[in-house]
């Protein structure tokens, strides 16, 4: 149900700006850079949980934690490397549209890996003193995350690395986007675990709060954008940021 539900909002036309006012894409525009705020700030406050990280930030995670690379940076080089991969996925099969779509991520990429870095600072007095306050904090940053998955999928303009590389490889595979994002997460996790004990020799940024975040977040996401955050709601933010 939930990975379905992603395809469909990932996989809607992203490029219906012809159609649109400079002002309401600019608009639109504004929406995404906020959900990737709240994207950032909910992996963040995962992290900082001590309870591990999202499948999705693993790997950054442990080669921030084994370098002196910052998480952010970590975050901006692993993006860049999907972002290749995602020209040598539609090498033999590209369109104008796929080529522009796979460029756009390159400003948000650096604009997400900024958020993540403001956050690891903003929070770097969070220390949770027990193991219920750790589960509240992993609680918290889920919902914060998932709030800025609606808002970075409702305004259909533009996709993130992960997700991008995800789409190409699919139909590069003929498999179902779904599917093939949850091969895609396990390959992450598997692969910070081996990294992991390769450069520390044990297992850190991935544990039970990683197997957490991983089982509600769809869920999350699904109530939000058909319950919380509708179309009319964020319609309602438009007009607000934009007075």
């Amino acid at each position: 149900m939930i990975p379905t539900f992603i395809e469909k909002q990932y996989l809607r036309a992203f490029f219906t700006k012809g159609e649109l006012t400079m002002k309401e894409l600019l608009k639109k525009y504004l929406i995404f850079v906020i959900g990737l705020y709240f994207l950032a700030a909910g992996i963040v406050l995962i992290i900082r949980s001590a309870l591990g990280t999202t499948p999705i930030s693993s790997v950054n995670y442990v080669l921030s934690l084994n370098s002196s690379l910052s998480l952010g940076t970590c975050t901006f080089i692993i993006n860049m490397l999907l972002i290749i991969g995602q020209f040598w996925l539609i090498r033999n099969n590209k369109s104008k549209r796929d080529i522009i779509e796979i460029l756009l991520q390159l400003p948000f990429s650096f604009i997400f890996s900024a958020f993540i870095d403001l956050n690891m600072l903003l929070t770097s007095g969070v220390h949770p003193s027990n193991y219920g306050m750790s589960i509240a904090l992993l609680l918290i940053g889920c919902l914060v995350q998932s709030i800025g998955v609606v808002l970075e999928i409702k305004p259909h303009v533009a996709m993130m690395s992960a997700e991008g590389f995800v789409k190409y490889a699919s139909r590069s595979c003929n498999k179902e986007f779904g599917k093939f994002k949850v091969y895609f997460d396990v390959t992450l996790v598997t692969s910070a675990v081996i990294l992991s004990l390769i450069l520390s020799q044990r297992v850190e940024g991935v544990r039970e709060g990683s197997i957490i975040a991983a089982c509600i977040t769809g869920y999350l996401v699904s109530f939000l954008n058909q319950k919380i955050m509708t179309q009319k709601t964020l319609h309602k933010l438009r007009s607000i940021i934009t007075r």
